[in-house]
């Protein structure tokens, strides 16, 4: 190393972590969220079938999985801010495109350039790049990035209904693309350090020199395959039930029953509730991620259970739903750090980020047709049983861990 060499601090800084939860907020609400509100907007506009403009939705999430692997190349090699940045300026001009888009076919290609985007701009190469530059030191920064990025709905949604009311849903594109665009570099280049930014001088912990195993951080051999594929179903399952729910959840209370003021009312339950959480997981810092990750699917189960068994008990459930999804998160940020080497860090975020973006981009298909066929209730029992699912999956993950590493 060069006196001349760039270094990283120790860990990251409060305020820069913060930062990153305003660029999440701003990615997230230009790319996965941004239909929950405009969508019926622009098929009353234009009059393109509501299933086509979800349909490309759809197809930018399979673009983003195809690509999240190689995002993670660049991340593997030290170019992580750079990729963040020009990942963000790419959902930014794809949203403009959509904007601006005369008809249908340039709207769906809008939606492709915002899948490319999307593979390098949201929470797994954000986490991933962080992993690498601080190694397990970058865990309070992830829990700090999820609590501020839970506000994205409760943030975003309001702010974009009120400019669509306000200008149309055209320039609520043009105007949230160009915000962003103008907000994520000087982010960026504050919260983050340069790309190859050396690691600090500090003596690392003596398990790590030796390569043992210590609780909570990266092992130094890898990843067994049958704890690979483990993490992959449980990272999947997560992902599909979290899809469901943010596409299908107030449609669904309103098939078992509720009416639609009180759908959105007990929808809007899951972000204080998931806030909630990751405030508290500031104070659980020994918690190691794979016990995590088991209170996180116990508490979706549970929730999604209590939705199913009983309509009186949907706040509860709700609650309980929201206090797991808002672990989910975490989880996927932390987790990884636990179970990987830094060098199988982006390669294998990668092809996990591409499984799960896969089965998030066919969910809401999959979960339009069963409610259409089944019914809603049909589909919380389904969506249940596959909480129920991961659970015993992570706990079976847990438990090779455990038996494994030695941790507690």
């Amino acid at each position: 190393m060069t006196a001349s060499t760039p270094r990283r601090p120790a860990h990251v800084p409060l305020p820069a972590s913060l930062l990153l939860g305003i660029a999440q907020i701003l990615v997230w609400g230009a790319s996965f969220f941004l239909l929950s509100v405009l969508a019926e907007p622009i098929h009353r506009d234009t009059g393109w079938p509501l299933p086509w403009i979800y349909g490309a939705l759809t197809v930018s999430i399979l673009v983003s999985a195809l690509l999240s692997p190689r995002a993670n190349v660049y991340i593997a090699r030290r170019r992580g801010r750079r990729l963040l940045i020009v990942s963000g300026w790419i959902i930014a001009g794809g949203l403009a495109i959509v904007g601006a888009a005369p008809n249908f076919p340039v709207f769906f290609a809008g939606w492709c350039l915002i899948g490319v985007g999307m593979a390098g701009a949201l929470y797994d190469p954000l986490f991933t790049t962080l992993g690498l530059l601080y190694g397990q030191a970058a865990r309070p920064a992830i829990n700090a990035v999820t609590l501020v990025a839970g506000f994205t709905t409760t943030l975003v949604w309001p702010i974009q209904a009120w400019m669509e009311a306000s200008m149309g849903w055209r320039t609520t594109c043009l105007v949230y693309a160009g915000v962003t665009a103008l907000v994520l570099l000087p982010i960026y280049l504050k919260a983050l350090p340069p790309d190859g930014a050396a690691r600090t001088d500090a003596p690392p912990p003596s398990g790590e020199r030796s390569g043992a195993a210590l609780p909570g951080t990266a092992p130094a051999a890898p990843l067994p395959r049958a704890d690979y594929l483990l993490l992959s179903l449980v990272f999947s399952i997560a992902a599909i039930i979290m899809t469901a729910v943010v596409v299908q959840m107030i449609v669904m209370l309103q098939g078992v029953g509720h009416s639609a003021t009180a759908a959105i009312a007990l929808a809007a339950l899951i972000g204080p509730s998931m806030v909630a959480m990751r405030v508290l997981t500031l104070f659980l810092k020994r918690l190691h991620p794979t016990l995590m990750a088991l209170v996180s699917a116990a508490f979706v189960a549970v929730g999604l259970l209590l939705l199913s068994a009983s309509p009186q008990a949907a706040a509860l459930g709700i609650v309980c739903y929201g206090i797991g999804n808002g672990l989910r998160a975490l989880v996927r940020g932390t987790l990884p750090l636990a179970l990987l080497p830094p060098a199988a860090l982006a390669p294998v975020m990668g092809r996990l980020s591409r499984s799960s973006l896969f089965c998030q981009a066919l969910t809401p298909l999959a979960c339009g047709f069963v409610i259409a066929h089944a019914g809603a209730a049909a589909t919380l029992w389904l969506l249940t049983a596959l909480a129920a699912l991961n659970l015993g999956l992570t706990f079976w993950l847990r438990l090779r861990v455990m038996r494994a590493r030695g941790v507690g």
